[in-house]
């Protein structure tokens, strides 16, 4: 029992030495196995004191268990110092470990430092950027609104613009033919612009040919006396009173029409007569008989008219005679006339 005894405690000591880790090491190891060496002697000594008490066969059977418990310690044991090896490594790598664990540590607290001051840094730039963003989200709906009314716009403006493009196709094909217009009007207003000038050529120098064409017109009425004649021999009707007399081609003191030039000349006279009996007068040219009328009245009021054209050198003279024994009558009415103008120069 002892050497059981012993061997028990011989494997509560190497059961302790495994747990102890950092501590026991290999010191303890060379106690354990002079643990073992005593309990190894102590054993043999109380074998050998039982073996004078206990029987052969009893020996040899503890002998045979005992020999089967050293084996399986033994085994334990060179286990056991493998694993105290390993644990040597094991704390070494450990240690190493520790130590890089250290520095890393180390080199944490810097950075996770440097990451407050960036986090700080951050955060700020965040709260800023979050406040920026309230103004951008702000602006955004304006703009968004804006951008709503811009596309409103543009379309309202596309619309127009169809309009006008169609409303320009239209004027430009307009402005098309009006443009091959106005080529005929430049061509047409050239041509009349040019007849224009050779007109006002041609009138400018009709005006001056008119300017130096003399003038010549007369209207006269013969005599507020009331009856004229009759006379026993002719006389020269002296029409006396003069209306119009341009170029004072007519005398009314002798009753002469005096032509200033060369020239046809239209002349016209009207008589007029109240007594019963025959009106008559003669036309002169110079001391030619031109004409000579003749009416009868009957008491009631009786004209007659007449006209001649006449081609007359200038300074020839035409005058109206009332036969003898013939008979007119004029007043302020004005029935007796006598009147002529140039047609043209010749």
């Amino acid at each position: 029992m002892r050497v059981v005894v012993g061997l028990l405690l011989l494997l509560l000591g190497l059961c302790g030495s495994g747990a102890q880790g950092d501590g026991g090491g290999l010191g303890q190891v060379g106690e354990i196995r002079e643990f073992q060496d005593t309990a190894q002697r102590d054993a043999v000594e109380e074998s050998t004191e039982q073996n004078t008490k206990q029987t052969t066969s009893d020996i040899w059977a503890e002998v045979r268990a005992l020999r089967y418990m050293v084996v399986k310690l033994e085994v334990e044991l060179r286990n056991m110092e493998a694993i105290v090896k390993d644990s040597e490594s094991l704390v070494n790598e450990l240690k190493t470990e520790l130590i890089v664990t250290k520095v890393y540590v180390e080199m944490l607290q810097r950075d996770n430092s440097v990451q407050e001051t960036r986090l700080t840094a951050v955060e700020s730039k965040t709260r800023d950027l979050e406040k920026e963003n309230a103004d951008l989200q702000t602006r955004l709906s304006s703009s968004e609104s804006e951008l709503l009314l811009s596309k409103s716009r543009i379309d309202q403006l596309e619309r127009e613009a169809a309009v006008q493009e169609a409303r320009l196709t239209a004027t430009e094909s307009k402005t098309s033919d009006l443009e091959k217009a106005n080529t005929d009007l430049q061509t047409r207003l050239s041509s009349s612009e040019s007849e224009l000038l050779l007109s006002k050529s041609r009138i400018d120098q009709l005006e001056r040919d008119n300017a130096e064409k003399p003038k010549v017109a007369f209207y006269t009425a013969l005599t507020d006396a009331g009856h004229v004649g009759p006379y026993n021999t002719d006389i020269t009707l002296k029409y006396s009173k003069v209306f119009t007399n341009i170029g004072n081609a007519y005398n009314p003191a002798t009753g002469f029409f005096t032509a200033p030039v060369k020239g046809v000349y239209y002349l016209q006279f009207t008589l007029f007569g109240l007594r019963i009996g025959h009106m008559a007068v003669t036309v002169y040219k110079n001391n030619q008989k031109i004409m000579f009328n003749v009416e009868r009245n009957d008491g009631n009021y009786e004209y007659f008219t007449n006209s001649v054209v006449l081609e007359l050198l200038a300074g020839d003279k035409i005058h109206l005679d009332l036969p003898s024994t013939y008979t007119l009558f004029d007043s302020t009415d004005n029935h007796c006339t006598f009147s002529g103008s140039l047609l043209f120069p010749l």
